[in-house]
């Protein structure tokens, strides 16, 4: 079910075109532990290993607009997070093309941060990563610490923050500059229930200035509440794509289903 072309009057900003992405796990019994490994050296027999390929995205094709919010939804395993990885470029497609406007910023330059120095390092660190000038950072910077609100930790060791700490930060170096487009995956579930609103209050700023934003989160009632289009994707293809409360109450609808027939089928056991 599909009910794409949305937004045809407005200009793409991210074009998938039958998106496939394939990786490789490597399982072993004797691989997980140090334990594990230790026993391997001792016995001088390499440990047993299982090879399993993963097709995580499955043919996917879409579109999207200048001020699309994009609600991604589905179970996990369902190939949300590597389609986000496709589109930031952090992916090699197996076969199938993304074409982007611009470079695509996946919240929140985590891989630019550095845990074993401040915050207010990590600032400079994350403003640099996005192109910033260092004169850009500095005019940035009291607006991140606000709106992270970590003023009094600032200058503390960034690995000594709570989750929900660096969560905001990452949010608030992330959303300091205007972003094309911008994919925030799963970041808004952790932190208080003031800065979930200060969060979805800046999504609706960023994709209303002519961006693109894809948001994945646990919690639907954000995604109704900021998404003007959601997309349902199931074990790596698009089962859905369409209006953000039709998409989410057939979603819904389903997981609701298929719990309470899981339910039966454990009662007649």
């Amino acid at each position: 079910m599909s009910t794409n072309n949305l937004s045809t009057s407005k200009i793409p900003t991210v074009v998938v075109d039958d998106l496939n992405i394939k990786y490789r796990v490597i399982l072993g019994a004797n691989t997980g532990s140090a334990a594990g490994a230790l026993r391997s050296l001792v016995s001088g027999k390499a440990p047993s290993q299982v090879v399993k390929s993963v097709h995580a995205v499955k043919g996917v094709s879409l579109t999207a607009y200048e001020g699309d919010t994009i609600g991604l939804v589905g179970r996990n395993g369902s190939g949300k997070s590597s389609l986000l990885k496709a589109v930031a470029g952090l992916l090699q497609p197996s076969s199938g093309d993304v074409y982007t406007a611009s470079q695509a910023t996946l919240l929140g330059v985590s891989g630019a941060l550095n845990k074993s120095i401040s915050g207010n390092r990590n600032i400079t660190l994350g403003g640099l990563a996005m192109g910033m000038s260092r004169e850009e950072v500095e005019a940035i910077r009291q607006q991140v610490i606000d709106f992270a609100d970590i003023e009094e930790f600032i200058d503390m060791p960034m690995g000594t923050y709570s989750s929900g700490m660096q969560a905001r930060l990452r949010f608030s170096i992330a959303a300091a500059r205007q972003h094309e487009i911008l994919l925030v995956d799963e970041t808004l579930s952790t932190g208080d229930t003031e800065f979930r609103a200060r969060s979805q209050a800046k999504i609706r700023e960023l994709s209303g200035a002519a961006g693109t934003v894809f948001v994945v989160a646990h919690g639907h009632a954000m995604i109704r509440e900021v998404c003007n289009r959601a997309i349902w994707m199931d074990k790596g293809v698009i089962k859905m794509d369409g209006e953000t409360n039709a998409v989410l109450d057939a979603y819904e609808a389903d997981v609701a289903e298929k719990k309470a027939a899981k339910e039966a089928k454990d009662k007649d056991k």
